[in-house]
């Protein structure tokens, strides 16, 4: 081989090793490629209000009064902000944890599913605007009936979702269980659950911000306590306080982002193995 050619294979093998190794610097976080978009239209987006909330102040407030009213009275905010949580984490824990016990139910004996399944749809379509009022009569004028308007958003698609998962397993996977003589436990444990977790997570991307929703609705149509974020939304609406409504608002958005911040972290940790997001089924 000549001094040439030897030269040229040095050369090449040097850059692939420089390509092969990862870049330093900046993280990707924080490159203008991940971040400069959004904030290009959120900055849109600010400039249109203001100019809307400018040309048309009894329909808009503009952000400046916004944040005014965030700043006078954030005890105010924050009392209302712990309720409508309080109503998210207890509503949303059960409504999730019973969908998914409903669906292994399902998964493991489809009789139970062709026995449920109907209700649960009849349920489901039935308008929870509608469902509320009676709620209040059967359960008073507390937290409770907010609690289950809540859970019953989050229930059918943690139970579409969880049953879909619990189903979707591979069967080659499942034929060596079974010729090994696993129990219907042991295959629960190690093979289906295990397996069922990318479309359980698929399914809490659609709950979570539904248990936001639902509470605020809870909120909104279930009388008594006049407290949460949705009331403080109903209460300053029907007093013309734009500020207030559109704060309140702004504040129902942010718990609903944080939701979905904390979900995509947890299952960043859970499902370091899977390969990408599942497509929820709603």
């Amino acid at each position: 081989m000549s001094e040439l050619t030897m030269r040229d294979t040095t050369a090449t093998l040097a850059t692939a090793r420089l390509k092969a190794q990862p870049r330093r610097g900046i993280p990707g976080w924080l490159r203008w490629g991940s971040w400069g978009p959004t904030l290009i239209t959120f900055v849109i987006a600010a400039l249109l209000w203001q100019i809307v909330a400018w040309t048309n102040p009894y329909v808009l407030p503009t952000l400046e009064a916004i944040g005014a009213s965030l700043v006078e009275d954030p005890g105010m905010y924050w009392s209302n902000f712990l309720v409508t949580l309080l109503e998210v984490v207890v509503g949303a824990s059960a409504g999730i944890l019973a969908g998914f016990l409903l669906a292994v139910v399902m998964a493991e004996f489809q009789i139970i599913e062709r026995a449920v399944m109907p209700l649960v749809i009849i349920v489901m379509v039935t308008p929870i605007v509608a469902i509320a009022p009676a709620l209040v009569v059967a359960f008073g004028f507390g937290m409770v009936p907010k609690f289950i308007v809540t859970g019953l958003v989050v229930f059918f698609p943690m139970l579409v979702n969880s049953l879909a998962g619990l189903r979707d397993v591979d069967q080659k996977a499942l034929d060596v269980f079974t010729t090994l003589h696993a129990s219907r436990w042991e295959i629960f444990r190690e093979l289906r659950f295990p397996g069922s977790m990318p479309y359980v997570f698929a399914g809490l991307r659609i709950a979570l911000p539904l248990a936001v929703v639902g509470a605020a609705v809870a909120e909104f149509v279930a009388a008594g306590q006049q407290a949460g974020l949705g009331s403080l939304v109903t209460t300053s609406a029907a007093q013309a306080n734009l500020p207030v409504t559109w704060a309140s608002i702004a504040l129902l958005c942010l718990l609903g982002v944080l939701l979905i911040v904390l979900l995509a972290v947890v299952r960043r940790r859970v499902l370091w193995w899977s390969d990408g997001e599942v497509t929820a089924k709603g």
